[in-house]
């Protein structure tokens, strides 16, 4: 059989020389690792014209000792197509294969969690991330590595919002909370764009930047020059809102990047990432001033959990974003390059470096081997420092710095709520809650101690009131401020809590009269607020969502806590996107049973956006809400009808109404057919309600 024979022959022969070519390329596959690509040096900016990006880099330079100039040309050489084997399998597809892992580690700990095993569930989530983001490819330069990485963010923030580091025996406590409302990162936004520059502009801008001095190398570019035009003509307000906040934070920015030992503008960073926004947030999940990733800010002993981010906290980032850089710096020497991995990661710009041998940001930029995001993050820094050292000759002269925020601080070992502490300093939850940005609710950490901000001042004041209260309460207990017709009898009714508690917490006798403006310890049970004290009415209120609306600004218009809220409608977190339509109860006390009469009368007559339906009040989301939906047209008909009745011009009468026990905002509005929004307008904003209060009304005549 010589037809055989001969196939045997060449197959040896064939088998031989491919096992001799296999030993050759594993020789120089070890001689290549063991040898790193040898870097040139930087080279210039790229002129004032527009970038040509080269496709195809694929050849090396071919020799260490090549100029320079050589080698820029014979990296561009398209290597020459290679004959694909005959029967060979299909190439190897490494993005693929890390899809899979991450996928397989996230499944499982989505059964981890399924199944109660929080913790497992937790390291594997972070394995997945981990995986996506220590690995050397650009996420976002690649449409499927892009969908798995938001998939599996939105997946695990959905089951930890604050991030995996949690308490897992206060995860379920913590979701009832409402968070602190983020921001959008302004850099999503301005690093997405391509501006240009006109001929006047690029002149005017060449000239600053000669004249300007900074401890960062100034180049420009028609990529800064684009971006000084864009924040000069579009994007104006998105500066001005940044250099106004700069003024809170200049100061401390500055002194600890110098502190670090790296240069001070790199404090123009954080105007581009965040505008100096703590709760500034972006679309793949970094947070704070500085807007770190969850990894990475662990490197560098930043934590996080269900009640606090580090993140958010701008005395904790800039010292670990200034000893982040300095990082960076010394592992590519150049702060253009350390910039560009500050926003990609470092594994990102060693793979642009290694695959062209140059470690040269602006040649990395013409080269279009660096993401999208990352070439365009330079250029906005670049033009941000630019603009702020010249603010008289761009138009910025007459913006107000704000001033930093002086305040007291407290280490505290013990939970508290916001609310409390707002009581005992004579402030307001909002103030509180910009004083401690890394606070994610209004609670400290239940475990641990956390440095507490006070306004200016107050920590003294604090510190006594809190004595007061029971280590263990400080989350429910709360003081009440008495008003004009307050007894103890009539605290007990609102808050629902024994009258004799409430004399014992205080150290009262019975029969006890209170003096007006004395503040009151009320103790409440634990695991209820003093919103959740109200006796709801057993009438449905059916409640028209408008644009704006939040789960905390609808539950403070009526009286109700977020909490009931959210289980009368089956929602989660704070948002009321999609929702039309809310059901809820009213709260009404037993003193007040005429007040529901009234205000349900009331409601039927003069309030076409809601409507009421004798039920008791439901555990869990009611059945109602399909049913009254479908009556959503019929009522905006009816809106209609009444507005054009009611469009002449009418006049005006002022009355003045003493609140009781047990109204609301919106229960008082309902009875002097007005609405909640003008009854704020009209009483100086107010949003909480005591007996005795006296508010102004205008009602139409």
């Amino acid at each position: 059989m010589p037809n055989l024979s001969s196939n045997m022959r060449v197959a040896n022969s064939y088998f031989k020389t491919a096992a001799l070519i296999s030993v050759i390329a594993a020789a120089c596959a070890c001689q290549t690792a063991q040898k790193p690509a040898a870097l040139l040096p930087p080279a210039s900016a790229p002129a004032l014209k527009p970038a040509t990006p080269v496709q195809a880099v694929t050849a090396a330079p071919s020799s260490p000792t090549q100029k320079p100039e050589t080698q820029r040309e014979s990296s561009v050489v398209a290597s020459p197509p290679v004959a694909p084997a005959a029967q060979t399998s299909a190439a190897p597809d490494p993005v693929a294969d890390l899809i899979a892992r991450v996928e397989k580690e996230y499944q499982t700990g989505l059964a981890n969690y399924q199944a109660g095993n929080t913790e497992q569930a937790k390291q594997n989530f972070d394995n997945a991330m981990n995986a996506m983001l220590e690995s050397n490819f650009d996420i976002r330069s690649d449409a499927r590595l892009g969908k798995e990485f938001d998939r599996i963010v939105q997946g695990v923030d959905a089951l930890y919002p604050g991030g995996t580091d949690t308490e897992s025996s206060a995860d379920q406590d913590a979701s009832q909370e409402p968070q602190q409302k983020s921001e959008p990162a302004p850099i999503d936004e301005t690093n997405g764009l391509a501006p240009t520059a006109d001929a006047r502009t690029k002149a005017k801008a060449e000239a600053e930047v000669k004249n300007t001095h900074s401890d960062l190398p100034l180049m420009m570019t028609d990529q800064v020059a684009g971006y000084i035009a864009y924040f000069q003509g579009r994007g104006r307000g998105v500066y001005e809102r940044a250099l106004a906040r700069s003024g809170r934070y200049h100061d401390m920015i500055i002194a600890t990047l110098k502190e670090e030992g790296v240069p001070q503008d790199l404090i123009y960073l954080a105007q581009a990432e965040s505008g100096f926004h703590p709760l500034a947030v972006s679309r793949v999940g970094a947070r704070g001033i500085w807007q770190f990733m969850a990894s990475r800010a662990r490197g560098y002993g930043l934590s996080h959990n269900m009640w606090v981010d580090d993140r958010q906290d701008p005395v904790k980032s800039t010292r670990a974003a200034a000893r982040h850089l300095k990082d960076l710096y010394a592992q590519f020497g150049d702060w253009y390059l350390a910039m560009a991995a500050y926003n990609s990661g470092p594994g990102t710009v060693q793979a642009a470096v290694k695959r062209t041998g140059y470690a040269d940001f602006w040649e990395l930029y013409q080269r279009n081997v660096l993401p999208k995001e990352t070439r365009n993050y330079v250029p906005i820094i670049l033009a941000v420092t630019i603009m702020a050292k010249n603010p008289s000759q761009y138009g910025f002269d007459d913006v107000v710095m704000e001033h930093p925020e002086d305040y007291d601080t407290v280490t505290i070992d013990y939970p508290v709520d916001l609310r409390l502490v707002a009581q005992c300093v004579d402030s307001n939850v909002s103030d509180l809650q910009d004083l401690n940005p890394s606070l994610l609710r209004l609670s400290t950490p239940r475990e641990g101690k956390f440095e507490l901000h006070l306004p200016a001042g107050t920590k003294e004041q604090y510190t006594t009131a809190i004595a007061a209260i029971p280590p263990d309460m400080r989350l429910w207990w709360r003081y009440h401020t008495v008003h004009a017709g307050d007894t103890v009898a009539s605290l007990s009714r609102e808050y629902r809590v024994p009258s004799r508690s409430i004399l014992e917490a205080n150290n009262l006798e019975t029969g006890t009269e209170l003096a007006s403006d004395a503040r009151l310890i009320i103790p409440l049970p634990p695991n209820r607020h003093a919103s959740d004290t109200a006796t709801y009415a057993r009438r449905i209120t059916r409640y028209k969502v408008r644009r704006g609306d939040t789960v905390e600004t609808v539950a403070e218009n009526f009286g109700v806590s977020p909490k009931m809220l959210r289980r009368w409608n089956g929602l989660h977190g704070d948002s009321l996107g999609g929702r039309r339509v809310l059901l809820l109860h009213v709260p009404i006390t037993p003193s007040a049973h005429d007040l529901e009469v009234a205000s349900s009368r009331a409601k039927s007559r003069s309030h076409p956006k809601t409507e009421t339906a004798s039920a008791k009040p439901p555990a869990s989301k009611s059945a109602e809400v399909e049913r009254l939906q479908t009556e959503e047209a019929k009522s905006e008909r009816r809106v209609e009808k009444v507005r054009s009745e009611k469009g002449k011009e009418e006049k005006v009468a002022v009355v003045h109404h003493r609140v009781r026990s047990g109204e609301t905002l919106y229960s008082i509005a309902n009875l002097y057919n007005t609405t909640v929004a003008a009854l704020k307008r009209e009483n100086r904003n107010i949003a909480v309600l005591h007996p005795g209060m006296i508010l102004t009304i205008q009602l139409a005549r």
